[in-house]
């Protein structure tokens, strides 16, 4: 049987709700493009019947294949296991929630037709809130500023990406992915539209506060070694302050005698100082941690079921060891 032309990649964590619903539209949105195609499904670990779906999805269509983790491993390693199903020659990352339209794919497709080897779909940010919106704005000054790789506002996993550029991204060995700044590392020849934010078909976000403000640290640290400089910067620049200070001080007690030293300055310099101390040591914990993680070596992720033979194993049992190290991040 001859590879398909497309394949699309869909993560799917707790989404029984809308699965049946995505497939419908990505299925009605693929037909008329004529490509031969497959959707290859991954469960990271649902617990209300996310997989069931797949596997009745995948028993129905043979067009369909599915992968389903022993837990939630988070969206990183679910597109990790995604890309390494794919066999088309294009491969397109979408959600199941339908905030990515499948009736986009095929304009990413003619674009890819045209000779881009990355096709990237832009979110406005229509319906969200005005401190949300705010915030996402401020983050991506802030990464423009710092980070060694380029990533928009707006740009997300909905993308296409050709077989090699798929390839280049499956190459990369680290532990602590962050998929955004991946895909820009990579280069190769890159489109983009934009399209107006959906809202989810059914159920919640799975990403509130806490998980959005970890993934923009994860993103600011994975692609530059700058905080580690800027600690160096600031404990020069108040130890310059400090030595000035002393320096005011000593000419201060010869010319006006020796005064009472100030509680309220005192304090101050010590609540400063430790201050800074304890970010410095934030941010050298943060890089020694991925040290840590990349030097165990661990899988991505622990594949429970699948349709799909992992390699060297024909007969579908998976192997841990088909998984490399796994990422940290959650959904």
């Amino acid at each position: 049987m001859p590879h398909p032309q497309l394949t699309v990649v869909v993560p799917c964590f707790d989404e029984s709700e809308v699965i049946d619903a995505f497939h419908s539209a990505l299925v009605a949105a693929l037909e008329p493009t004529g490509a031969r195609f497959e959707i290859c499904y991954v469960d990271d670990g649902s617990g209300d019947g996310t997989a069931e779906r797949l596997r009745a999805l995948a028993a129905g269509s043979p067009c369909v294949r599915y992968t389903s983790f022993s837990r939630n491993f988070g969206k990183e390693a679910a597109l990790l296991a995604g890309m390494r199903m794919a066999r088309g020659e294009a491969v397109v990352l979408m959600d199941a929630d339908l905030q990515h339209p499948p009736e986009l794919v095929p304009r990413m497709l003619e674009l890819h037709r045209n000779g881009y080897d990355q096709v990237v779909a832009r979110r406005d940010r229509a319906g969200e809130g005005a401190l949300r919106t705010a915030l996402s704005r401020a983050y991506y000054r802030l990464v423009r500023h710092f980070m060694d790789v380029e990533v928009a506002d707006g740009e997300g996993d909905f993308r296409l990406l050709s077989r090699r550029a798929v390839d280049a991204v499956l190459s990369l060995p680290e532990s602590d992915r962050f998929s955004k700044g991946l895909f820009s590392w990579i280069g190769f020849p890159t489109a983009g539209f934009a399209y107006r934010n959906a809202e989810r078909a059914a159920g919640r976000s799975k990403w509130g506060g806490r998980r959005l403000v970890d993934y923009g640290i994860d993103g600011l640290l994975s692609f530059n070694t700058r905080p580690l400089r800027l600690a160096i910067h600031t404990g020069l620049w108040l130890f310059l302050s400090a030595l000035g200070y002393a320096g005011w001080i000593v000419v201060n007690a010869l010319v006006d005698g020796v005064d009472t030293p100030g509680y309220a300055t005192l304090i101050t310099a010590i609540v400063g100082l430790s201050g800074v101390q304890l970010a410095t040591l934030g941010v050298i914990g943060e890089y020694v941690g991925r040290i840590y993680h990349e030097a165990k070596r661990r899988p991505h992720y622990v594949v429970a079921e699948t349709d799909t033979p992992a390699p060297g194993h024909p007969d579908g049992v998976p192997a841990a060891a088909a998984a490399r190290p796994r990422s940290r991040s959650r959904r």
